[in-house]
C-alpha cells in the first residue's frame, strides 16, 4: 500500500487560488448592494401630521413603497421650524434609506432663521419636488369683516387686533404675509406655528384672526364654514374655488404665491440611488390614481430631474430672499 503525500502547489498558484475565494466572498456583499432598497426606507417628515407638507410626503411615500417594493415608514419629527427632523435626516447614512419628505420651506431655513443647525442647500440632495398649489387667505369667521379691502382697513386702524398664523417661518405662507404687508402697507405681525395644523386650529379657534395656507386645508375649513375664505394668491381664479376671488382682484396687484413639496437626501447619497429615488416618485405621481387625488386636494405634480430641481430651487431661494430683504425681514 502506498502513501501518496500532497506536492505544495504552487506560489503563484495559491495566489490565484486566493483571489478566486475572496471575489466568491464578496459576491454577496455587491449583490447586496446592487440589490438597493432590501429594507425598508424612513421617510422623515419635519412638521406634525394632517397638514399639507404631512399629505404630500406620504403620497410620495406610497408610491415609492409601490414602485420600489419595500416598506416607506414616515416618521414625524416637528420642532424647530422644520430643523429638528431635517438634523435627524443628517445624523443618518447617505445611503438611500433615510430622506425627508418637506415643503419650500426648507431651502430658505438660513433665510429666516438665526440659528439652524445645516445648511439647507449645500448639506441636502433635492430628490425630487412632488407638488405645487396655490396659497387661500383665510379669515377667522367671528370678525365681521368679509373682503381683503375690509381687513385691509381695519388693520390700518388697529393694528395691534391683527396677525397672521403661520405654518412655520420661511413657508409660502410666510413670505405672502410680508408681501400682503408690503403691497397693502400694513404692519401685520407674523406668528410662526409647529406646522399648519395647530395654525388653523387657532385661526378657526379665533385665538389668531388670518392665514395663508395650501387649497389643501383651507378649502374643506372654508366650505365647512370653520373660516372665511378672503381670496386666493393666484394669477386667475382657481376652478378648484372658483368663488374665491384673486388677491389681484381684491387691490393687491401681481400677487401669487405657490406652496410646493418635495423630498431630499443626505448630500453624498449614491447617484443611480438618487435617480431611482426621483424615477420613482415622479413617475409614480404621474399615474392616473396619484394625479385623481393631486387635483381633489388642488395641487399639480412636477416632472423634473435632479439638476432642474436644483436650478429651480436656487432661483427660488433668490427670489425670496430679496422679497424678504425688501420687507426689511430679520431673521429669528
Amino acid at each position: 500500500m502506498s502513501i501518496r503525500t500532497a506536492l505544495p502547489l504552487p506560489r503563484r498558484a495559491v495566489l490565484r487560488l486566493g483571489a478566486t475565494a475572496a471575489t466568491l466572498l464578496a459576491a454577496p456583499a455587491l449583490h447586496a448592494e446592487a440589490a438597493w432598497p432590501n429594507r425598508p426606507i424612513r421617510m422623515v417628515v419635519p412638521y406634525t401630521p394632517g397638514a399639507a407638507t404631512d399629505a404630500m410626503a406620504r403620497l410620495a411615500a406610497q408610491v415609492l413603497q409601490e414602485r420600489l417594493g419595500v416598506t416607506v415608514v414616515v416618521e414625524n419629527r416637528s420642532g424647530g421650524s422644520g430643523t429638528v427632523g431635517g438634523h435627524a435626516v443628517l445624523q443618518a447614512p447617505a445611503d438611500g434609506y433615510t430622506i425627508m419628505g418637506s415643503a419650500s420651506i426648507h431651502p430658505m431655513a438660513r433665510q429666516v432663521m438665526r440659528s439652524v443647525p445645516y445648511d439647507p442647500v449645500a448639506d441636502f440632495l433635492p430628490i425630487a419636488r412632488t407638488a405645487r398649489g396655490p396659497c387661500v387667505l383665510v379669515l377667522d369667521k367671528r370678525r365681521p369683516q368679509n373682503s381683503v379691502a375690509e381687513v385691509i382697513a381695519a388693520a390700518k386702524a388697529d393694528p395691534l387686533r391683527w396677525s397672521f398664523a403661520t405654518s412655520s417661518l420661511g413657508a409660502a405662507g410666510h413670505l405672502a404675509s410680508i408681501e400682503f404687508n408690503r403691497l397693502a402697507g400694513t404692519q401685520i405681525e407674523v406668528v410662526p406655528y409647529r406646522g399648519s395644523a395647530p395654525a388653523l386650529t387657532d385661526v378657526a379657534a379665533g385665538n389668531v384672526p388670518l392665514m395663508f395656507d395650501p387649497v389643501l386645508a383651507t378649502l374643506p375649513m372654508i366650505r365647512g364654514g370653520q373660516v372665511k375664505g378672503l381670496g386666493i394668491a393666484t394669477a386667475r381664479r382657481s376652478p378648484l374655488a372658483p368663488e374665491l376671488p384673486t388677491l389681484a382682484e381684491s387691490g393687491l396687484p401681481d400677487f401669487a404665491f405657490e406652496s410646493w413639496y418635495g423630498v431630499w437626501a443626505p448630500r453624498g447619497v449614491p447617484p443611480d440611488i438618487a435617480a431611482r429615488l426621483n424615477a420613482a416618485i415622479v413617475e409614480g405621481l404621474h399615474q392616473p390614481a396619484a394625479l385623481h387625488r393631486l387635483a381633489d386636494q388642488g395641487f399639480e405634480p412636477v416632472r423634473e430631474t435632479i439638476p432642474e430641481i436644483e436650478s429651480f430651487i436656487a432661483a427660488d431661494v433668490a427670489r425670496n430672499a430679496a422679497l424678504l430683504k425688501l420687507a426689511n425681514f430679520e431673521p429669528q
